[in-house]
């Protein structure tokens, strides 16, 4: 029975995987600003190509159906006997690698470029400790060659999917109490998870405030400012944390890194050629 399930499962994975018909790419990305611009750390979020990625779109309502860890050279810094075995494999993006979690081959380390020409966006974790981010990139280094949790992501799918035969208040329950393979991941709750073992927040409920008794006049009002206490942060699951959370989080910052440069010093709207201002010139229309 199991060899059964898993070639049904391998069955639907390539038939989800496959390259769907139609791409539309908004705005292309220079491969070298990408390098530049992208920091160890940075979780890069893609809007796929594959069928699976229209499905992810849907359930999550959401431009992002993927999201993987950029560790740059890590692994070279890492592992210097191996620099000549990874440079064979990826060339000059040996220095530019991210790790994530795929359907048909688990948790991989792959080139920054091979999502290049697809829509992009990369979010960076605000303040994040230096030694946090190696606690992170510790951890998701560590996963590679795991496998893909095929069963959390139909419990994601669940989760998020309009209509559901399970009532609202208990689908984050019925996630809680998904799988049990706990090595295995999904895209977004391997980076997810990384995060929260360092507390580092991603989209948590934030608690009301304590107000102190009720006082009167300037005293009480300082003796309010002095004796409120920090909100409290109710963390979330990593395993139902969705690519979406990244771009949505007030605690990462997304990055901009593929705008046209127009000018030597900066981009300047005003240099702008749009196509259909020239007959207006032409015309002498203002």
């Amino acid at each position: 029975m199991g060899r059964i399930r898993q070639a049904i499962f391998d069955a639907g994975a390539r038939l989800l995987t496959k390259p769907r018909g139609h791409y539309q790419r908004f705005q292309p990305n220079d491969l070298a600003k990408l390098h530049a611009a992208v920091r160890k750390g940075d979780v890069v979020l893609v809007d796929g190509d594959q069928r699976i990625s229209e499905v992810i779109k849907y359930l999550t309502q959401s431009s992002w159906s993927h999201s993987a860890l950029y560790v740059g050279d890590e692994l070279l810094r890492r592992h210097p006997s191996q620099r000549g075995e990874l440079q064979a494999r990826f060339g000059v993006e040996a220095e530019h690698l991210i790790v994530e979690a795929l359907m048909e081959g688990g948790v991989v380390v792959s080139p920054l470029s091979k999502y290049v020409h697809m829509n992009l966006r990369v979010c960076r974790p605000r303040g994040l400790a230096a030694d946090h981010l190696v606690r992170i990139l510790d951890e998701v280094l560590a996963q590679i060659g795991e496998r893909y949790d095929v069963r959390n992501a139909l419990d994601l799918a669940r989760f998020f999917f309009p209509v559901s035969l399970i009532p609202k208040r208990l689908r984050r329950t019925a996630l809680d109490l998904g799988s049990g393979l706990t090595r295995e991941v999904i895209c977004s709750s391997i980076i997810a998870r990384a995060f929260h073992n360092v507390g580092f927040p991603i989209m948590p409920t934030v608690l009301s405030q304590g107000e102190p008794g009720k006082q009167n006049g300037r005293l009480a009002f300082l003796r309010r400012r002095s004796d409120a206490q920090p909100p409290v942060f109710r963390g979330r699951n990593p395993r139902v944390v969705t690519p979406r959370d990244f771009d949505l989080s007030p605690y990462f910052d997304v990055v901009k890194f593929n705008a046209v440069d127009l000018g030597e010093l900066h981009f300047d709207y005003r240099q702008i050629r749009w196509e259909d201002d020239a007959p207006a010139q032409r015309k002498g229309v203002s």
